[in-house]
């Protein structure tokens, strides 16, 4: 059940990065990411009555805060660069950085990791420098360049602070239900109104835009929602390994959809970012 579970949020994610990245293409990102997330408070308030009743404890909303914050930055850049950048290229990069995070942290914490994920770690670093070469037209003939595609340094930003929240949303225990996630929408929302007011950014969005950022901020908590559920459920590494599988839904949505086109050399990097996902965490 919670293989399903994190297979259908990686799905969910997929699809919500899609649209947030293509709202924020027609709108400015904070007013996009503050829709998105007040989206997910309004629904997760909305179901609250009908889940089974949840005792979280002060520590239990401290993660979520936690999290809320982390995962908010990490929306945000994430739809920056998706905005910005190749779908394709940046969506795995991020997940490469958010499965990174774990490993990290069992670093420090004395895990030693494994032949597997000590493959996955080298394979990352070889999808990122592959997926950074960018094809540039010299005389009708496509050379490489050593400079980053557009997005791809703010997509290694949000896969840390994507990393960070999922595992701050793990710590939070089964009895405290799903308020965790209502603490981290309620924070995550609250900054990025707070953000927007400071900048004097417009919430006054065109109804496209409008529609999409709705759209991405139910499919958004769906995806949260669905997640958490799995991890409680399941070993967390292999519920992270399924979850991060989210950029295959955004990749092939950005090829139907948008018609996105890369590099061999980048499609080579594509493929070993996803496989990387599976290695790094798939042995731990």
């Amino acid at each position: 059940m919670a293989a399903l579970l994190a297979l259908i949020s990686a799905a969910l994610y997929g699809a919500a990065d899609f649209l947030g990245g293509i709202a924020a293409r027609r709108a400015p990102v904070v007013p996009v990411v503050t829709l998105g997330q007040g989206t997910g408070v309004v629904l997760l308030l909305a179901l609250m009555p009908l889940l089974p009743p949840a005792s979280p404890s002060t520590a239990d909303l401290s993660w979520g805060v936690a999290a809320g914050l982390a995962g908010g930055a990490g929306v945000a850049w994430l739809y920056r660069a998706l905005a910005i950048g190749t779908m394709a290229i940046v969506a795995p990069v991020t997940a490469v950085c958010a499965v990174a995070i774990p490993v990290a942290v069992g670093l420090i914490l004395g895990e030693r990791p494994g032949v597997l994920t000590l493959i996955g770690i080298m394979t990352a670093l070889l999808s990122i420098v592959l997926v950074s070469q960018q094809p540039v037209e010299s005389r009708g003939a496509e050379v490489r360049t050593s400079r980053l595609p557009a997005g791809v340094g703010i997509a290694l930003l949000s896969g840390v602070a994507i990393g960070v929240f999922f595992l701050c949303l793990a710590q939070t225990g089964a009895d405290a239900g799903m308020w965790p996630l209502v603490a981290a929408r309620v924070a995550s929302t609250t900054l990025f109104a707070l953000g927007g007011v400071v900048t004097g950014a417009s919430f006054v969005l065109p109804v496209r835009a409008l529609a999409l950022a709705t759209v991405a901020g139910a499919l958004d908590v769906a995806a949260n929602a669905l997640y958490l559920l799995a991890a409680r459920r399941g070993a967390l590494s292999v519920v992270v390994t399924l979850v991060s599988l989210y950029p295959a839904s955004t990749v092939l949505l950005a090829k139907v959809f948008l018609g996105e086109r890369f590099s061999r050399i980048q499609a080579v990097g594509i493929v070993c970012a996803l496989a990387a996902v599976l290695l790094v965490v798939g042995s731990s």
